[in-house]
């Protein structure tokens, strides 16, 4: 499949089966993750696996929807401040940008592979930092569920057109 074809494929997952993700998959997805580009090449970014129930069940506090509860593994994605580059103009810390190159990497991984992910950002950061016991420096950025999407539909994606989103030469 195409780039094209891919990306457009490509959609946030609300509904998943309970098969399993084999290994070689998860691995892939990962893999997708740690090629990604990163300012200055310092890969400022972790990736912590949640497969196992008994987490998935504490773990459902952090982010507690019903279709969450479905996807058989979560990815938290977290940004390295320790690592990552800080433009010395403003400081702008590029962590987060990071972390969303390689998220962005992974989902089209997955959905090569056939599988479906969300990416999630509205979650609760403290418990998030407090389940894995991360250290100041270590950002969770978002977790991207991942699975077997169900048999629904995927919902329309409704995009602005160029002539909305690109400017040529100024604003």
């Amino acid at each position: 499949m195409n780039f094209k074809e891919l990306s457009q494929k490509r959609y946030s997952v609300r509904s998943y089966q309970s098969k399993e993700i084999e290994q070689e998959k998860l691995i892939k997805i990962l893999k997708a993750g740690q090629i990604a580009p990163s300012a200055v090449n310092n890969q400022p970014r972790h990736f912590i696996v949640v497969r196992e129930t008994e987490n998935h069940k504490k773990f459902s506090e952090i982010y507690h929807r019903e279709w969450f509860n479905e996807a058989p593994v979560y990815i938290v994605i977290c940004g390295d401040h320790s690592q990552s580059w800080k433009r010395s103009e403003d400081g702008k810390d590029h962590c987060d940008i990071d972390a969303a190159i390689a998220i962005d990497h992974m989902t089209l991984q997955a959905t090569e592979l056939g599988l479906g992910t969300c990416w999630i950002c509205n979650f609760h950061v403290q418990k998030c930092i407090d389940f894995f016991n991360l250290p100041d420096y270590i950002e969770p950025v978002a977790i991207l569920s991942l699975g077997y999407p169900s048999d629904r539909i995927p919902p329309q994606k409704i995009r602005k057109s160029l002539d909305e989103i690109v400017h040529w030469e100024k604003f």
